[in-house]
């Protein structure tokens, strides 16, 4: 009898072997060449389609090493390249290499964490990863912290942990239909999206988010914050949380932390830090002042594949008091045999998966390699470089430089040969990006600043030199000319 189970899915240790190296040797050139590809190939869905065929789902396998390189061409021809160094868009980074052999060593053991026995060493490497990314940043190293998929669920798993300490206790039991107060929560205008699709799916609503004007430096005007939580406690709503942005996404402002906090401790409200992007930067000892008060936070969402250089997915939310996140996500069903040892922690009590990937291995060793001064190296650098952008587009005769915080510049192309219009320039900005992000030189993204649609470059990439903000500068310009020769043919 044959005790070795055949089965299609296995590959021989010599087959397993020559498919890893020949994959290894491919992305290892994929990494010193991709700033000789363009950031993007800049095709339609319909044109991908095509490559791949509308074929049935394969009744026969395939080869696996014929279909590693089929799937290695399509990546390496038709993506879209984050790690470019003229890829300034939205705020991906350009990930680390070590991240992705992590990746690899991460999905090969696949340990799952949500129970500490079923990932002994995933789990202490992951409460280790969380102490270190709150050292980082100068938060409390005792806090409690799990790594989730990104910023929307970093700032959903800090929200609900918000809800349930200062929400009534009948909360759990009789949820939101039985409270006799509305539960309200309070932000810039400025904050990212997330806060509406959190109200919305938690079940306070989006009329429950009070939406704080923003002052000239687009920072949460603390007035105005106290104002309107005077007025909900009159009109017997209940405020629960404020929300300060550290590192907005549109222009990078950082809210007076400082100032929300001693709100907070005044009304007895859950302080809430979305850093997503920006609370990286106080780690540099120059920036450090800007972020005054975070360490007040009661919680703070921040995400490794932003400005850490991770492979996505990487995001984590930090809870100064860790028994905030237990009250809201532990359950222990009879059917669990997960509790072995004194003071073991399993992550599915302290966020919503049960069934976890191993996220921390790449952050960790990444953390390691690089070390605090590194870190403070590159964050410093591509601050220096969006601070280049900005004093370019200043100087020249066809750029407006709007605004530069952290390594956001907001810009916008402006033609020289006469006066147009807001409306036209914001059509003509439009159209400028729309080509920019399609034609493969640089890839840019938008912000409106005052009315005024710009073109927006965030560097969070150690890729990027100063030799390619000199050239983004040309590239906008010259195709800012063809956009706006064309646009004023299809207008008469």
């Amino acid at each position: 009898m044959n005790h070795n189970r055949t089965t299609p899915i296995e590959l021989s240790k010599d087959q397993f072997r020559k498919i890893g190296y020949e994959l290894i040797d491919q992305i290892s050139e994929f990494n010193v060449s991709m700033n000789e590809r363009p950031v993007t190939y800049g095709e339609s869905p319909a044109q991908l389609q095509e490559l791949l065929g509308k074929g049935s789902l394969p009744e026969q396998g395939k080869d696996a090493e014929a279909l590693l390189q089929q799937a290695t061409e399509l990546l390496f021809n038709h993506s879209l390249f984050n790690g470019h160094p003229k890829f300034l868009g939205y705020i991906t980074s350009s990930a680390t290499p070590i991240g992705a052999l992590a990746d690899l060593l991460a999905s090969s053991v696949n340990p799952n964490v949500g129970g500490q026995i079923l990932s002994p060493i995933a789990t202490e490497i992951e409460k280790q990863t969380v102490q270190w990314l709150a050292e980082f940043i100068g938060y409390n190293s005792d806090c409690g912290g799990i790594l989730v998929s990104g910023g929307n669920m970093a700032n959903f798993t800090a929200f609900l942990a918000a809800r349930t300490a200062k929400a009534p206790k009948s909360i759990k039991e009789k949820g939101m239909s039985g409270l006799s107060k509305e539960l309200v929560v309070y932000c810039s205008k400025t904050t990212h999206t997330w806060i509406d699709k959190a109200s919305i799916l938690f079940g306070l609503g989006s009329d429950a988010v009070r939406w704080i004007p923003a002052d000239e430096a687009n920072r949460m005007d603390i007035d105005q914050l106290e104002a309107t939580i005077k007025k909900d406690l009159e009109n017997n709503s209940m405020p629960i949380m404020v929300i300060g942005t550290a590192g907005d996404v549109s222009t990078g402002s950082v809210d007076d932390l400082d100032a929300i906090s001693k709100v907070c401790k005044t009304y007895n409200l859950w302080f809430h830090v979305d850093g997503a992007y920006g609370v990286p930067a106080a780690l540099v000892p120059q920036y450090k002042n800007l972020f005054k008060g975070l360490d007040q936070a009661d919680s703070i969402a921040l995400d490794p594949h932003k400005w850490l250089y991770s492979p996505l997915e990487a995001g984590c939310t930090l809870v100064k008091d860790p028994q905030h996140l237990l009250d809201t996500y532990s359950s222990n069903p009879e059917y669990y045999n997960l509790n072995h040892y004194d003071h073991e922690q399993n992550y599915f009590e302290f966020g919503l998966q049960n069934s976890r990937g191993f996220r921390a291995l790449k952050v960790w060793l990444a953390l390691q390699q690089i070390g605090r001064q590194g870190y403070e190296q590159m964050i410093s650098e591509d601050i220096e470089l969006s601070g280049l952008l900005f004093d370019l587009a200043g100087k020249h005769p066809e750029l407006e430089a709007v605004s530069n915080n952290l390594s956001i510049t907001v810009f916008r192309y402006i033609p020289e040969d006469s006066d147009y219009d807001q409306d036209y320039l914001n059509e003509l900005n439009e159209e400028l990006l729309n080509t920019l992000q399609l034609g493969g030189e640089v890839f840019l993204s938008n912000a409106i600043v005052k009315g005024n649609y710009c073109l927006r470059g965030c560097i969070v990439n150690f890729r990027t030199s100063e030799k390619d903000i000199r050239e983004i500068i040309d590239i906008v310009v010259r195709v800012g000319r063809a956009t706006h020769d064309k646009l004023k043919k299809s207008l008469g």
